[in-house]
């Protein structure tokens, strides 16, 4: 692909290119780069969220370049501070090792893994070592030579840190190395590209800083924008129950996708899809004309985005099962089935809630009936117990179908 046309790709839902006259001086040197993205693996599975990133990751491989899948679980187990509040707690060892292995098998659902476009690392092999690899920890030497190359000054004028000290809360020492821990991992790696959200800006300068102070070619910067979840006001985070699993069955996936907010739907086809730019703008158009309905641009995204994960039949026969389902107010052909033992003749429906899955504890189920959310054979259930006669067929909350069977 020619410089231009690299170029343009590469540019698609940027947030900003620190700078673009420094990638065009890298691409021109017309050789695979180093293209780095670090991942702490802090929750058990990825998420549409983590794709912005994972599929811009993909482009650069398509453009003939070697992306560094990095696995933070050094940094992990420090916890990067962008964006918050207060200090994070402490993972245990065992939460990151556990995590780390998730992400490792779902990398590759976005990623080519052949070993010329494709290297994954885990910086806990160079900052605390590997004694059965022949790894030795960071020397305290080294350590000493890192901490030289960076002023406090600097670090304390990140934003969130200059917020907490100014409203009198503390921020650690763990804290202000963070940033010197993700920095170094470019140093060692010899990045040539950073991607990043947002959110990682400060973080990824200090890489570009780094590099500069240990004699190499500063790294180019680019930041992608953060994904609202289904609430449209959050970043995506599965412990905000907003986000869209990349493992999700594809009906889930589908019917996530069809909640979003009308405002989220250029953002999710510009950053989650391949749809061409001609498409793109017309979409804008239509959608801004009043020409289309958002419920229509919104099959058409979740449409695409499932036959990614899975294929294109899947991905129709989704988009019909759906529109079955919801425009024609039918139930899925296929559901789990849940058999209910009823005690004197009556069926708890709390109980029967969480029983099947679909209430996590009891407040949630007396939540999601105070809400009305609650639906037997097409009839709303308001009431904590209901008669044992009248729970065969189909219980109904939102999108989650369960047949039953009374015993």
């Amino acid at each position: 692909m020619d410089l231009a046309s690299a170029l343009e790709t590469i540019r698609r839902g940027t947030a900003e290119i620190i700078t673009e006259a420094d990638l065009r001086e890298k691409l021109a040197l017309r050789r695979p780069l180093a293209i780095k993205a670090g991942f702490d693996p802090t929750a058990p599975d990825l998420h549409l969220g983590h794709t912005v990133l994972l599929r811009k990751l993909r482009q650069f491989q398509d453009l003939g370049h070697r992306v560094v899948f990095l696995i933070g679980d050094a940094t992990a187990l420090v916890g990067d501070p962008s964006g918050q509040s207060k200090m994070r707690k402490l993972m245990t060892s065992e939460e990151v090792e556990r995590n780390t292995h998730t992400y490792e098998q779902q990398v590759t659902r976005l990623l080519r893994s052949e070993s010329d476009v494709f290297l994954r690392v885990n910086n806990r092999d160079w900052f605390l070592g590997d004694p059965s690899a022949g790894l030795a920890p960071f020397a305290f030497g080294k350590l000493l030579e890192l901490l030289s190359k960076y002023t406090v000054a600097r670090l304390i004028e990140r934003d969130d840190f200059r917020k907490r000290l100014g409203s009198g809360q503390e921020v650690s020492m763990l804290e202000l190395f963070y940033p010197l821990m993700q920095g170094y991992d470019s140093v060692h790696l010899k990045a040539d590209v950073e991607l990043g959200g947002t959110d990682q800006k400060f973080n990824l300068l200090v890489g570009r800083d780094l590099q500069r102070a240990y004699g190499q070619p500063p790294q180019v910067v680019i930041t992608m924008p953060l994904l609202e979840g289904t609430d449209g006001v959050q970043k995506m985070s599965k412990s905000l129950g907003n986000h869209i699993g990349l493992t999700e069955p594809p009906g889930e996936m589908f019917g996530k996708l069809m909640s979003i907010p009308d405002p989220l739907i250029m953002k999710y086809f510009t950053l989650l899809t391949d749809v061409s730019p001609a498409r793109l703008q017309q979409l804008e158009q239509e959608l801004n004309s009043r020409a289309i309905n958002p419920r229509d641009a919104k099959l058409e995204l979740a449409t695409e985005i499932v036959t990614g994960y899975h294929s294109p039949a899947v991905g129709q026969q989704t988009r019909e099962a759906f529109i079955r389902q919801f425009s024609q107010r039918q139930p899925p052909d296929q559901m789990p089935t849940l058999t209910v033992r009823a005690a004197d003749s009556s069926v708890n429906v709390v109980e029967l809630l969480v029983n099947a899955g679909i209430a996590n504890t009891n407040n949630e189920a007396r939540r999601l009936l105070r809400q009305g959310a609650v639906k037997l054979n097409g009839e709303v259930v308001s009431r904590s117990s209901v008669p044992a006669a009248q729970c065969e067929g189909v219980l109904q909350v939102g999108r989650q179908f369960r047949r039953l069977s009374v015993s």
